[in-house]
């Protein structure tokens, strides 16, 4: 076989990609080459830092039809691997009656219901007694989930590049995507490492992506917005430990989450949606101090424990679709071009998200509910409504409840 022909090919050795490498890894005795342009782990992208909220609660059925496959998943790479991926801590979930956050929360136990995952109601007192952490007022509810925890993205975009490569894939950095040609049958790539060719090729580029989309005529677009995570000390931290202190959202005009400590002395907050808007050749690194500080207010109101300074505060982008919905899904008018856009709170769902493009690419289709997340779907028509906003207007809007951390 030709040096540079693979049966697959991928772009993007985030999250996404390294799942998407890891499962073909699993599953075909074929030749599997992850073209990234800079190296696996780098921080330019979506994927990087310590921890990733992970959940049942969600705003939709559409999402709790799949939170179950991607719990079972992660355990899945965990017994293959040999190295904790997903840590479990519960997660609560605020706000307050009368409020629109409150309504989400409503959408989350309808959502839940109807995917049969159990869940407990909590008023302020009970969670007062149970997390006396927490500074809340009467008429605040909470719903706790005992699965919710997070996951190592770091250690899990690595375990699964590790493991590919343990299993043939080639991982190929500094390799820049110039162009592509589609086939019905096949690809063809130009690149900075030169020319490839392959049966199928699958689209993890996240930030990057929409050069590629251009090139393919693609029906969709995607906006980038840029965010910011922070980490603040306290002087009692074995209080936010992950086993007294589980990860939340608190849904008001806006919407903060938070998870306990890990990765950092510190415990780590932010803000959804806040940021600005952005492409690849605008976005910053440097974190914005204001927004810092609007973070490090909400703590002193609500969990004052851990209002001291912040350790540290980095940024990061989200790749959102028009719905803020995932998509998942081979290119339409490209049958052999797939593509994952993660929408700012995929990284829950990564490596599920890899076993689906493995099941689409070897098979055309998936046994996972992702019908939802097609690639054609009326929601991310240019004249679709956007379902995104930053700041204040997110909260209480149709795609509520995809906070991402």
């Amino acid at each position: 076989m030709a040096e540079n022909v693979y049966d697959h090919i991928i772009v993007g050795a985030g999250a996404l990609g390294s799942a998407t490498a890891y499962w073909l890894s699993r599953t075909t005795g074929g030749r599997v080459l992850v073209c990234e342009q800079f190296s696996p782990g780098h921080p330019r992208g979506s994927s990087d830092d310590h921890s990733r909220i992970i959940r049942h609660a969600y705003h939709s059925p559409i999402y709790t039809a799949l939170t179950p496959a991607a719990y079972q998943t992660w355990e899945e790479v965990e017994q293959d691997s040999g190295r904790t991926l997903l840590v479990r801590t519960g997660g609560l979930d605020f706000a307050v009656e009368g409020t629109p956050g409150f309504t989400v929360l409503r959408s989350y136990q309808d959502a839940l219901d109807a995917g049969g995952i159990p869940y407990d109601v909590l008023d302020a007192a009970a969670v007062r007694a149970q997390w006396p952490q927490w500074n809340i007022d009467d008429g605040t509810t909470a719903l706790y989930q005992r699965d919710g925890g997070f996951i190592d993205i770091r250690r899990a975009t690595r375990t699964h590049l590790d493991l590919a490569v343990d299993r043939g894939v080639t991982v190929m950095s500094e390799c820049v995507v110039r162009d592509v040609e589609a086939t019905d049958t096949g690809v063809d790539i130009r690149t900075s490492k030169g020319d490839f060719s392959a049966g199928s090729l699958v689209l993890c580029a996240g930030s990057w992506l929409s050069g590629v989309l251009d090139r393919l005529g693609s029906p969709f677009t995607i906006t980038l917005s840029q965010e910011q995570v922070q980490y603040f000390a306290a002087d009692d931290l074995d209080q936010f430990a992950p086993t007294r202190f589980p990860i939340w959202i608190w849904h008001g005009d806006e919407e903060f989450y938070g998870i306990p400590v890990y990765g950092e002395r510190a415990v780590k907050a932010a803000r959804d949606m806040a940021g600005k808007f952005v492409t690849v050749d605008t976005r910053g690194y440097e974190p914005d101090p204001a927004e810092t500080a609007l973070v490090r207010a909400f703590l002193r109101e609500r969990l004052p424990a851990c209002d001291g300074r912040a350790v540290l505060a980095k940024t990061c982008v989200y790749d959102l679709s028009r719905d803020r919905d995932l998509i998942v899904d081979a290119m339409p008018g490209h049958p052999r071009v797939f593509v994952a856009v993660g929408a700012g709170h995929a990284g829950k769902f990564a490596s599920l998200i890899g076993r689906v493009l493995t099941d689409l690419v070897l098979d055309g289709r998936t046994r996972y509910p992702v019908e939802a997340f097609r690639a054609d779907r009326p929601s991310l028509a240019p004249t679709a409504p956007v379902r995104f906003h930053l700041g204040a207007q997110a909260a209480g809007g149709a795609a509520s409840g995809t906070t991402g951390s």
